[in-house]
């Protein structure tokens, strides 16, 4: 792809596709779950806090850039800003596992909306299909970005386009719904709005607010980057959380029975119910599950590629072992692509769709959080009005905070596979960045048999 091949348009696309691209068919069961009928409040709350981690990420992004450095990620503020190769490594490593959690979510999604499709079992020979359609769809989409596919921006205009016209039609079919067949008032879950439970719920959702990091990550190709990504996300993100309200407030008024009982396809039920008066229940239902089929393959497949290339990146800077992939390899290196796509495969056949996109809802806390305290020590900077960041900060920690406290309380299971989890990842880490360190510490140690260090 040559330099600057893309303006506003693409950029708003690839940002507005990378959040609606699966995350309102994988997120909004789970969000309702805990919530209720105020899902739409914490969809707005978690807009917010994640609009104050993205002008974090832009003024620093424009720090960057402005000494020369041409901008960057998290992982390249955190070396500007800190010089702490050890830290930068770390966030790398939590967004990494982020978007692995991203992707195991978009194909635990795609399997539950795969089952409800007409003649589709939802076993076979009593073992349940769900984990072998999501362990294949990743196998495929491994495949796909080995053989170097990937959409252009022309084509991520038509596919984001499709994904919003379809959800935006039903949210706007389910108000006419409401409004001309239904007798029953619109509950938009007002005695919730003191309660903890938005708040819960909103930090569930980050996973679905992250895609339009993914601009950071391919500015060579943005035409003016430094002007052109912070108007594709101060549009994306607000067309981003308009649209997830609709759909919210819709789904719970008109499938408020699916969303208690089977709440990860309650949308094909709210589609059914809205097209039923004129007959057409069952293709309004096929619509909205293929649409999810769409909208989750999509997003395993740009997701895939962006971890892949951010992988990468962390290989040539030395913060990923030289055994996950070769640095100098053309594209995506083949071994970091069989990697990411294994542990993702682990991760959505053995977890529960609550359990994978909580862990990454945490990863993306932490790092949102953590960008937009960086963002609080460069305040001296004409570029930075602080309040933004730090409504950032508080808002990521309190619902770093209520988010484990609802685990622990409701979710044990889930709350201990996540710590066990973040305990395991912290130590591998230390491990691989505090190498040399312990190298002097234990003699015993062989020096040949962790990766090469410059």
């Amino acid at each position: 792809m040559s330099d600057g091949s893309f303006g506003l348009t693409e950029a708003v696309s690839i940002a507005l596709g990378g959040m609606i691209g699966g995350g309102i068919y994988a997120v909004l069961g789970v969000v309702a779950e805990i919530t209720h009928a105020a899902t739409w409040f914490a969809f707005v709350l978690a807009g917010i806090v994640t609009s104050c981690a993205a002008y974090s990420y832009v003024r620093l992004n424009e720090l960057v850039g402005s000494e020369g450095d041409g901008g960057g990620g998290s992982v390249t503020f955190v070396q500007s800003f800190t010089g702490n190769s050890t830290l930068a490594g770390m966030i790398g490593w939590t967004l990494l596992f982020g978007y692995v959690g991203s992707m195991a979510m978009y194909a635990f999604a795609f399997a539950e909306f795969s089952v409800t499709l007409p003649a589709v079992p939802e076993s076979i020979g009593g073992l349940a299909l769900r984990p072998f359609v999501s362990v294949l769809v990743v196998a495929g989409f491994v495949a796909l970005n080995l053989l170097g596919a990937r959409a252009t921006g022309s084509a991520e205009n038509v596919l984001t386009s499709v994904k919003v016209l379809v959800l935006v039609a039903f949210g706007l079919a389910g108000v006419g719904y409401a409004l001309t067949v239904s007798s029953d008032p619109v509950s938009v879950g007002a005695s919730r709005f003191t309660t903890v439970s938005p708040i819960v719920a909103a930090a569930v959702s980050f996973v679905a607010f992250q895609g339009w990091q993914l601009l950071f990550y391919d500015q060579e190709s943005v035409v003016d980057p430094l002007e052109t990504i912070p108007k594709a996300i101060a549009l994306s993100i607000p067309a981003a959380v308009s649209i997830y309200v609709l759909v919210a407030v819709v789904t719970y008024n008109l499938a408020p029975e699916a969303v208690q009982t089977n709440p990860h396809t309650a949308l094909v039920d709210a589609a059914s119910t809205m097209a039923g008066p004129v007959g057409l229940a069952d293709a309004a239902a096929v619509v909205i599950s293929l649409s999810a089929l769409f909208s989750t393959g999509s997003a395993i497949n740009a997701t895939m590629f962006s971890a892949g290339y951010f992988a990468k990146g962390l290989l040539t800077d030395d913060l990923l072992p030289d055994r996950a992939g070769d640095a100098s390899a053309s594209g995506v290196p083949t071994r970091t692509l069989l990697i990411l796509g294994a542990v993702t495969a682990a991760f959505t056949a053995y977890g529960s769709l609550s359990a994978i996109t909580a862990f990454a809802s945490l990863s993306f806390i932490v790092v949102f959080s953590g960008m937009s305290g960086l963002a609080v020590t460069q305040r001296a900077s004409e570029r930075i009005t602080a309040i933004w960041p730090a409504v950032g900060v508080i808002g990521g920690t309190l619902s770093f905070a209520l988010m484990l406290y609802h685990l622990y309380t409701a979710e044990r299971g889930t709350f201990v596979t996540v710590i066990l989890i973040a305990i395991a990842v912290f130590f591998v880490e230390l491990l691989y960045f505090e190498r040399e360190i312990l190298e002097e510490e234990i003699p015993f140690l062989d020096r040949d048999s962790g990766p090469d260090v410059e």
